[in-house]
């Protein structure tokens, strides 16, 4: 494959501290997550970057120097705590560890953002304003070892929050990742587990600007759209005339 400067496995080493650029809380891990489990109640480092727009390969690179302090803290058994990171990027495509290049509707020689092969599961994505991104960094061994579970968990964190929030009735597909409403895919989620440590997350579309996901194939999904929840509002509006 060929390889240039917007295409990386390498990430830059992190530009900022994150103590100095995040918005660091500590509180109880109490989200849908955590509470499907019987399991002692965890302290979840929350680091707010809602309203920032963060490099991709800042939080690539944060996400595993994370990860790497958590698996020595597990092996002495000192590891009290999971973490939670809520940003958003400036635009960016993204491939899992297995992506097919098929799903590119440009030459990757020449892409229209900054293009980066990870180590998450799932195909390309694109990550962009608007969109809230969620990286969850949790030691399953504290809450549950099964991956089908924790898929499955963050689906129902986005399900709940749409319907509670925005009344909007979002669901599953059979065979398919993520939350839907009708042929729309709202979040996509695509994670890497090391040690039982999860890490990468799920991205849900707010307001963001669907028109970057017409130059893929958005998760390699070809019979389906993608959609926003800004979107979705401004059809109900329409629909109920006003």
């Amino acid at each position: 494959m060929f390889v240039n400067p917007n295409f990386s496995l390498n990430p830059s080493s992190l530009t900022q501290s994150p103590s100095k650029t995040a918005n660091k809380i500590d509180v109880s891990l109490t989200s849908s997550i955590v509470s499907m489990t019987h399991k002692p109640r965890r302290r979840c480092d929350y680091y707010d970057l809602h309203k920032e727009l963060i490099p991709y390969v800042e939080a690539w690179s944060w996400q595993k120097a994370i990860v790497k302090e958590r698996k020595s803290l597990s092996e002495n058994n000192e590891d009290f705590s999971d973490t939670l990171i809520i940003l958003q990027h400036q635009p960016v495509y993204t491939l899992g560890t297995r992506s097919s290049e098929e799903y590119l509707n440009f030459d990757v020689k020449s892409p229209p953002f900054d293009l980066y092969r990870t180590e998450r599961g799932g195909e390309v994505t694109y990550h962009g304003p608007g969109q809230l991104v969620m990286y969850p960094i949790i030691n399953l061994k504290y809450h549950k070892m099964d991956l089908h579970w924790y898929l499955r968990a963050l689906e129902e964190v986005v399900i709940r929050v749409l319907s509670e929030t925005f009344s909007i009735d979002a669901s599953r597909v059979d065979d398919l990742t993520g939350v839907w409403v009708g042929d729309q895919k709202l979040a996509a989620i695509g994670i890497r587990v090391s040690r039982w440590i999860t890490y990468h997350g799920l991205a849900l579309n707010v307001t963001t600007d669907i028109t970057p996901f017409t130059q893929i194939v958005p998760c390699g999904i070809r019979n389906r759209q993608v959609g926003s929840i800004k979107g979705l509002l401004g059809e109900n509006l329409s629909s109920n005339g006003t």
